[in-house]
């Protein structure tokens, strides 16, 4: 059987290199989405927000760019705050994010890109 299976991927990333090496080893059939290299639009955001299993606000990194940008944290706690700001600044996407069959998830740790494909 086939799946629909996405990681939206920036290969600078360990996480990202982590969960695509699980994805191999699994002989899982997906499509990596290098989303740095192809922005998303505000109609592919709001599509992720909709079905993400995390938190919305868990979008967003709140990393050292974050920072840098002067950010507050609880401003992006809505799915418009945080569609608009990841238009804008979309190496604040946080990252894995695995789509399987049209659910999202946020793949950080190696037992969640597990737990994703076992799903």
């Amino acid at each position: 059987m086939s799946e629909d299976l996405q990681i939206y991927f920036n290969p600078n990333c360990s996480k990202c290199r982590s969960a695509l090496e699980i994805l191999n080893d699994e002989n899982s059939t997906f499509e990596v989405v290098r989303y740095l290299d192809h922005p998303l639009e505000r109609g592919q955001l709001e599509v992720i927000l909709d079905n993400l299993s995390d938190p919305i606000s868990d979008l967003v990194r709140k990393d050292r760019r974050f920072s840098e940008l002067s950010l507050d944290a609880s401003d992006y706690a809505t799915q418009d705050s945080v569609v608009n700001l990841l238009l804008e600044h979309p190496e604040l996407m946080q990252r894995p994010l695995i789509q399987k069959n049209g659910k999202w998830s946020i793949a950080r740790s190696p037992a969640k890109v597990l737990e994703i494909l076992r799903a």
